[in-house]
Parts: structure tokens; C-alpha cells; sequence
């Protein structure tokens, strides 16, 4: 069925706000994170969207609800930990140096399907990687020579997110789904895992919520905007558009987050760390055209929730 320019013009639109806001997430939360400890806010972030997805678990009374809950649970304990690195991560290092190295993902996936699948990455893949391995290095060495550990856990993240991919194929492909309600049970797992460790391995617990209404507004934005109107958005993109279209779209989420680290937060990349950016999210570029196979990653994380 062919589609009018009119809805391919929408779907764009609406792709490029989802690119607009997932790349202003890291400069909020980090913002957020200057009132209450990670594992509290993520708690607070994924609890609060569970809430808000909690009716498509009406669905666990069907086949596909069901499905989605027993992938729902192993994937979501991978999402905990990407979400736990990622937040650290953005709290120990600069919001746009975290736009950028978590867009690595991409090339890191066929690695990760190679060791996890046995299936071996096309040529293209290992030029790719290289390039982002530059870009890295001009990023995060370049300027300062330093490598903190707030990069490290952004690089974590993304390979942890490069293995949400493999997982996500093996365990939903060729099986009915319902896919909102796998979005709550990830959450879910997220929010009240959280909760747990911050048990576990806060000795005074987590402190009161914060009174801040700069706070309140920042965990407001994250669900509502980067989640669920992202998911939303996405699913409307994806069906009135191609895979290669969605993804060279959503590509400019590390610009978008690194303009916003820099007006909002006042955070200052030197040349040389904006060439490595520039580097990566070429990489990035690439990583997504027909025909290099690369493509699978980037599908995939235009579906992610955060």
C-alpha cells in the first residue's frame, strides 16, 4: 500500500521531535540528578511510566500478553543495567559526551551478534567501528586526555544495549507480542528493580522526594515525552515509513544532544571533541544504510524507551 507524501511527511516530522527529545533526555536527566540519588530517580522515572502503561497489562489474559511478559522479564533485568550504567554514566560525565558515545550501540551490535549468534559481521562493519573508535578517542582523549569514568559506563551502556538487540531478536521474532505490554513489564522490571537494589545497597535508603519543581518537571518530561510519546510516535513513524528512513532520521539524536548539553547546561565541546562527535554519528550514518548490515541495530533502538 502505497502512502500519501502528505502522512510520509508527518511520520518524519514526528521522528525528528522523537530525535529532538531523546537527544535533550540526557542534558534533563542529568539536571534531575543534581536532586536525588540514580537509583531513586530511576525508580521514580520507570515506576511512573509503568503506571501510565499499566492498562495494556490487561492484556496478560491473552496468548500474546502472556508473551510478552516472560520476554518482558529477562529483557527488562538487561534494561535495568543498561539504564544503571547509563545514569551513572551521565551523572559522571558530560551530557553531550554521553549523547554521543551511547549511539555506539549501533556499531556494536553485529560484534555482540557475532559472539552471542555466531554470526560473523559484514566487512563494512569493522570500517565502521574503526571510525568510531577515532571519533571516541577525539571525543573523550582529545581535549583533556583523560578518560573518566562516567565515559566508561556511557560505553558500557551501549554495549549493553547492543546486547538488548541479540536478546530482543531471540526472544520476541516469530512470536505474537503485545507490544505495549512488553514496553510496561521492561519498565516495570526497571522501576521496581531499582527500588530494590537502593534497598540492598543504600544503608540510610533512599531519601525523601526532592520539593524542587525543576525535579518534578524534569521526571515529567522523561515519561511523558521520551517515552511515551516517543513510543507512540515511533509506532506511527514505522508503519507509514521504510527501516532505512527512520533510522538516518533518528541519527541526529547525538547532535540534538549535544546542542542542547551545550545551550542548556552550558557545556563546551573544544574542535577536536566536536570532530569525534561528528566522526561517530557519521559512523552511526553509515552504520544504518541498505546493504551493509548494519541496519538491525538501529530499527531496534528506535523502539527503545527510554
Amino acid at each position: 500500500m502505497s502512502i500519501s507524501p502528505k502522512r510520509l511527511w508527518i511520520a518524519d516530522v514526528m521522528l525528528l521531535l522523537v530525535a529532538v527529545v531523546w537527544g535533550t533526555s540526557y542534558g534533563v536527566a542529568k539536571h534531575a540528578l543534581v536532586f536525588y540519588p540514580v537509583l531513586g530517580f530511576l525508580a521514580l522515572r520507570f515506576c511512573l511510566t509503568f503506571i501510565a502503561l499499566s492498562p495494556s497489562l490487561l492484556q496478560l489474559r491473552h496468548p500474546e500478553g502472556r508473551a510478552a511478559l516472560w520476554a518482558g522479564l529477562p529483557l527488562g533485568l538487561i534494561l535495568l543495567s543498561v539504564f544503571i550504567c547509563e545514569t551513572f554514566g551521565i551523572a559522571l560525565t558530560q551530557a553531550s559526551n554521553a549523547a554521543f558515545l551511547i549511539s555506539l550501540c549501533i556499531v556494536f551490535t553485529p560484534f555482540v551478534e557475532w559472539a552471542v549468534m555466531g554470526q560473523r559481521p559484514p566487512s563494512s562493519a569493522f570500517v565502521v567501528a574503526f571510525i568510531s573508535l577515532l571519533g571516541t578517542w577525539l571525543l573523550t582523549f582529545g581535549a583533556s586526555l583523560t578518560f573518566n569514568l562516567g565515559d566508561g559506563l556511557i560505553l558500557m551502556a551501549a554495549l549493553l544495549r547492543a546486547l538488548m538487540v541479540c536478546m530482543t531478536k531471540r526472544l520476541t521474532v516469530g512470536k505474537k507480542m503485545a507490544t505495549l505490554t512488553l514496553t510496561a513489564v521492561q519498565s516495570g522490571v526497571v522501576g521496581f528493580g531499582s527500588l530494590i537494589i537502593a534497598a540492598v545497597v543504600l544503608k540510610d535508603g533512599l531519601p525523601s522526594l526532592p520539593q524542587a519543581s525543576a525535579f518534578w518537571s524534569s521526571t515529567a518530561y522523561l515519561v511523558v515525552f521520551c517515552t511515551i510519546f516517543a513510543f507512540f510516535a515511533q509506532t506511527y513513524a514505522v508503519r507509514r515509513s521504510s527501516p532505512t528512513r527512520v533510522s538516518l532520521l533518528m541519527g541526529s539524536e547525538p547532535l540534538f544532544g549535544a546542542l542542547f548539553a551545550a545551550i542548556w547546561l552550558g557545556e563546551k565541546l573544544s574542535t577536536v571533541s566536536w570532530i569525534g562527535g561528528g566522526l561517530i554519528v557519521g559512523a552511526t550514518l553509515w552504520a544504518t544504510l541498505p546493504g551493509n548490515g548494519l541496519l538491525k541495530a538501529a530499527t531496534f533502538w528506535r523502539q527503545k524507551t527510554t
